[in-house]
């Protein structure tokens, strides 16, 4: 974890040094200068978290330097130090810009106290705002785009669970959606007042992904400066939404699995537990069923989150809707890029509804922006996509041509074989890429009489 920043501002160069020392024993990362302009040249350079300042500087000030740190850094806080005057001039301070002050002579431990407090302070002020943005995006049906049968049952979901406490494990492919569904559930029910909170569960390693979910106590490891509280925390009364929970590491899975079934979490670091009523909604783009049989993801963990599975159908059983988010993204980007784009041509039309759309309704979505924002003249055509024969890059690095009309055994083989061959036919490797056991593999390839 990124130790928090210190700018140290004074022209008396024995308190700069004793401050700075003080900061750095103390185990923040620490830059002390010696007056506003070297001060004001760091800024843009670095996001500061504190900038503990000098009151009495010439020609600048520490309030007048704090003014102009917020006007490039308005989450920086300002601590002054002042021996000059009493304490209603340090509360003076404080009102013309000032977060807190301490009083020359001060020792080692009142400083890192007025820091920590100022730390604090800061975190709050984030996750206050994180807060209020996450609030103010509302989301409903209309949100989603589309009316075939397969989007009418999704519907129908929502409008069931919307209300309940269950678990909820929404699944689906890469782009269909499973967030924006996640996000209907929560603004659909009597939740919808409080937090959303979202976790990527693949972005982080299992170490900060533990902290980030339940948050640690200061001193528990090493680079925790301060007390943090966790997502399940922010969510209290709200939603926790655990995205792609398959990634989630199998030494983490057991705090996860007692939370979801006690209630309760602890910090790291912590000794006592902290009562939570979160609701808790899930998504996987992958076969959670093959993780459990392969070891990967705790079997009694999957039952907890399956409560009520919601299936977000691919944009290839659905196809009635392409017409619908062709329309609808071409209305949005015309407009966000002042474009007049006014339709696409029936060629294009006649594409769209063939193409087999692997990265589902995110890359439809972004196929139409480009083009959009890319494009001349009026009218969209098949030139502007290049979708015919579209080659698709596999997570290796490597390219597999799908022809339109190409079944999914012979993507499927293709994919296997050029796997095998780019690792030497190393079976393990080769499965470990693919996602698949090695005894799966082996069986594929004794169907291709190899």
């Amino acid at each position: 974890m990124a130790k928090s920043s210190i700018l140290v501002v004074d022209d008396e160069k024995l308190m700069r040094e004793f401050v700075e020392e003080a900061l750095l024993r103390a185990g923040y990362e620490v830059k002390a200068v010696a007056n506003a302009r070297e001060a004001l040249e760091m800024v843009p350079k670095k996001n500061f978290d504190v900038v503990v300042t000098d009151l009495k500087m010439v020609p600048v000030d520490g309030l007048e330097l704090l003014r102009r740190i917020r006007a490039e850094s308005p989450e920086t806080h300002g601590i002054v130090m002042t021996a000059y005057g009493t304490i209603e001039t340090a509360v003076a301070a404080m009102k013309e810009g000032a977060d807190d002050y301490i009083l020359k002579p001060f020792a080692p431990d009142a400083l890192e106290l007025t820091v920590a407090r100022a730390l604090e302070r800061r975190r709050l002020a984030q996750e206050n705002r994180y807060l209020r943005d996450e609030l103010n995006q509302f989301y409903d049906y209309h949100a989603m785009v589309g009316e075939s049968p397969a989007m009418r049952q999704v519907y129908e979901q929502i409008s069931k669970v919307a209300n309940s406490r269950a678990t909820i494990l929404i699944r689906g492919e890469t782009g269909v959606g499973k967030e924006l569904v996640a996000r209907a559930i929560h603004a659909s029910g009597p939740r919808k007042d409080k937090p959303l909170i979202k976790v990527n569960c693949a972005a982080l390693s299992a170490s900060l992904l533990e902290s980030e979910l339940f948050g640690h106590e200061k001193g528990s490891f090493t680079g925790a400066h301060e007390r943090k509280i966790g997502r399940f925390e922010l969510a209290d009364r709200g939603t926790l939404l655990l995205d792609e929970i398959s990634e989630i590491n199998t030494e983490l899975q057991p705090k996860l699995l007692r939370a979801l079934q006690e209630r309760e979490i602890e910090r790291v670091g912590g000794a006592q537990p902290i009562p939570i009523d979160t609701r808790i909604i899930a998504t996987s783009n992958r076969n959670l069923e093959k993780a459990v049989e392969d070891g990967k993801f705790r079997e009694d963990l999957f039952f907890r989150l399956n409560v009520i599975p919601i299936r977000i159908p691919p944009l290839r059983e659905r196809t009635e809707d392409i017409p619908l988010l062709m329309g609808c993204f071409l209305r949005r980007y015309s407009q966000e890029n002042g474009r007049n784009v006014g339709d696409f041509s029936l060629e294009a039309q006649k594409m769209f509804l063939e193409y087999a759309w692997p990265g589902n309704v995110r890359e439809l979505q972004n196929a139409v922006e480009r083009a959009v924002v890319l494009g001349e003249g009026g009218v969209l055509g098949p030139e502007h996509f290049n979708l015919q024969n579209r080659a698709r890059t596999s997570s290796d690095g490597f390219s597999v041509s799908v022809p339109l009309g190409t079944t999914v055994a012979a993507m499927e083989k293709e994919l296997i074989l050029r796997t095998l061959a780019k690792h030497g036919e190393n079976r393990t490797h080769a499965a470990q890429v693919l996602g698949i056991s090695v005894r799966t593999l082996r069986n594929k390839i004794k169907e291709y009489g190899r």
